[in-house]
């Protein structure tokens, strides 16, 4: 747990009357880290009393605090809850914390309502977090539950989305909603927009059966039908020509996705210009962008959570955090068959991709089944329509052949990054980042300062550099030599002796420092040097990523070394063709595909093959996570090691290997 954040601060007593606030952890928490103690009782002097929104409990604590004459703290969920909703178990990411009254609520002016009519809201810092904030809501098709798969597809374009909204909620009765006023606006999207279709947008919670909505099958016709399927609203926004809704959270949204929907009641986004509005709002007087707009209702009016490090947060924490959770949710969720998975891989994965469904380990692909399937990489020649598994780029702190799980796995529904011979969803992500935002560039150079300044690679093992000659130094990083990425993505050069010698060749004045591979120095697989003549110094049991920094090239066949010497402005020369090279960021002597031809920065390659290939699984919470987290899980040494078994199961493994390689030998 992270040091209370409002240590040394004067805290305030909270008195609330909503067994909820007692109840549901996460909200006690995030209380307590904004400096709020929940208490029972009746309040004293400087105390506050808690209410939940305009909930059916709420009168109680407002009561109490009327005749005590004490402040009042509205709370509410904030508008990127969680995936699920609450009744499904899932606890917010975010609050809603209001002094004044209730965002949806238009009989008083909230905080969020003064936000929006008196702040400045001109910073241009601001402003650029809020449209770059929007930009990954839009592409990452989050929403406060953000369980929806982006790749179900929408019905053809040139429709109106009419919102329909859970039965009574508070949100619904505070703007005056009810059965008469849905009628109305069905009615209007209609008449308004002659001969167009109109989908009826479903609640999540109607869908699931826990709320009722206001509209029915009585409602549908020729024209008018439903949408109950969990297609993302913002593909749906992008199709439609109009959006009619009372006060649904998906009005705020329609305006970031460049509508100006019709309002039929007082939403907090409406009367500011972005709208067009059935009710008239005096005290909205000011006209506002869509920046503007989402700078105060995502940025500065709500109080943000990091469920990893147990702390407040800022808005792009929590698009990172929700980046991770709904990818892991979006392939997961339909549940997985896997094949080609060695046993002791076998538990970790199920913690990686079973949390939704178990994962299904077979001896083949089926036949047929409604799951996807996944098969490991090396096992998946000749797998269709499979998804290949492989070890991500930061893994562990320890050996993959030493039975550590990795933090990190790389899943491919193309081929895989090592195979040049046929095309990687790797390789388009990294194309598709030729440009990045300026967002996108930052969390790639804050990543790459992260990797830098906490000397971290794929395996993290070794120790300091050994005493280095003076010169323009060369690092050569050993290869285990049967590993597919040299059989699969080198052509002459194959043997860390045959690369050793070009090396030296080409360089015969450097000093060549050959580092072997891990794997190899463990005995585990195979890749022993026959002569280490043309090496200067043979740096054993070193720490690759403390070698970098005194190196002026790399030459690899495939190595990851390279791509970490990239990250570290080191040059690099390729005689294979991994899959940072062929990009221009790389001198390559070998045969790289012709298909690379984008140019991408090193940030943006870092970006691809760091933050959108892999995914990442937090050791502490059990959680997916973002590459910021499994980056200090790493550093911290926080990482989940092999048991007992599993470390005698790699001493059996290596014992054979080695075994095995003699044989070759003779």
């Amino acid at each position: 747990m992270q040091p209370d954040q409002t240590a040394g601060t004067q805290r305030t007593r909270l008195l609330v009357y909503n067994g909820g606030f007692l109840t549901q952890r996460r909200i006690r928490r995030i209380l307590h880290l904004k400096g709020y103690d929940i208490r029972l009782g009746l309040p004293r002097d400087r105390d506050v009393v808690g209410v939940w929104g305009n909930s059916p409990t709420a009168h109680r604590g407002l009561g109490i605090a009327a005749r005590h004459n004490a402040p009042v703290l509205w709370v509410e969920d904030a508008f990127l809850r969680s995936l699920h909703p609450g009744r499904d178990g899932d606890a917010p990411l975010g609050l809603l914390l209001d002094r004044s009254g209730v965002h949806f609520d238009p009989a008083q002016p909230s905080d969020l309502e003064t936000l929006l009519a008196s702040h400045p809201l001109d910073d241009t810092a601001l402003l650029n977090r809020a449209r770059y904030g929007a930009d990954r809501m839009r592409e990452l098709h989050l929403s406060k539950y953000s369980a929806v798969d982006p790749t179900l597809q929408p019905p053809d374009p040139g429709y109106v989305l009419v919102v329909d909204q859970a039965r009574d909620d508070a949100s619904v009765t505070a703007s005056a909603g009810d059965d008469a006023r849905f009628r109305e606006m069905l009615v209007m999207a209609q008449e308004e927009n002659p001969g167009a279709r109109v989908l009826i947008k479903s609640h999540p919670e109607t869908v699931s059966g826990h709320r009722g909505g206001y509209y029915s099958d009585q409602d549908m016709s020729d024209r008018v039908s439903f949408v109950n399927d969990p297609i993302s609203q913002w593909t749906l926004l992008e199709g439609a020509v109009g959006v009619y809704t009372l006060s649904s959270q998906m009005g705020f949204e329609a305006i970031i996705a460049g509508h100006k929907p019709r309002i039929f009641g007082q939403p907090f986004y409406a009367g500011w210009g972005l709208t067009q509005d059935e009710a008239y709002a005096p005290r909205r007087q000011r006209s506002l962008t869509r920046a503007q707009l989402f700078a105060a209702a995502m940025i500065l009016y709500p109080t943000w959570y990091d469920p990893y490090r147990d702390q407040l947060c800022e808005l792009e924490t929590v698009l990172d955090t929700l980046e991770a959770q709904t990818r892991a949710w979006r392939e997961d969720h339909k549940g997985w068959t896997a094949s080609g998975m060695r046993l002791w891989k076998r538990k970790h994965l199920q913690k990686m991709f079973g949390r939704e469904r178990k994962v299904q380990f077979t001896s083949r692909q089926p036949d047929a089944s409604d799951r996807p399937h996944m098969v490991w990489a090396k096992h998946a020649r000749g797998a269709e329509n499979a998804v290949r598994i492989e070890d991500g780029f930061l893994r562990s702190r320890g050996l993959g052949a030493n039975l550590v799980p990795p933090l990190s796995l790389a899943t491919d529904d193309l081929g895989i990054y090592y195979d040049p011979t046929h095309p990687s969803r790797l390789e388009e992500l990294i194309t598709a980042r030729e440009t990045l935002r300026p967002d996108q560039e930052l969390r790639a150079e804050r990543l790459v300062a992260q990797i830098v300044s906490g000397q971290l690679s794929k395996y993290n093992t070794g120790g300091a550099p050994p005493e280095l000659p003076e010169g323009h130094r060369i690092l050569v990083p050993g290869q285990v030599e049967d590993d597919a990425s040299i059989l699969l993505g080198t052509t002459t050069i194959r043997t860390n002796t045959d690369l050793l010698r070009a090396t030296r060749e080409a360089n015969p004045n450097a000093i060549l420092i050959y580092k072997p591979h891990p794997d190899v120095e463990a005995g585990l697989r195979e890749g022993a040097i026959e002569d280490e003549g043309p090496a200067d110094v043979v740096a054993t049991n070193t720490d690759p990523a403390a070698l970098l920094p005194h190196v002026q090239e790399v030459w690899t066949m495939t190595s990851l070394l390279g791509f970490e010497a990239l990250l570290r402005g080191v040059q690099v020369t390729t005689l294979g063709a991994p899959f940072y090279a062929g990009w221009g960021l790389t001198t390559d002597l070998g045969t790289v595909p012709a298909r690379r031809g984008a140019r991408p920065s090193v940030l943006g390659l870092v970006h691809a093959a760091l933050i959108d290939y892999p995914r990442y699984l937090d050791p502490l919470t059990g959680q997916p996570c973002p590459v910021e987290l499994a980056l200090e899980r790493l550093k911290e040494g926080n990482e989940r090691k092999g048991g007992l078994s599993l470390r005698l199961l790699s001493k059996m493994q290596g014992a054979f290997a080695t075994q095995a390689h003699l044989w070759r030998r003779r």
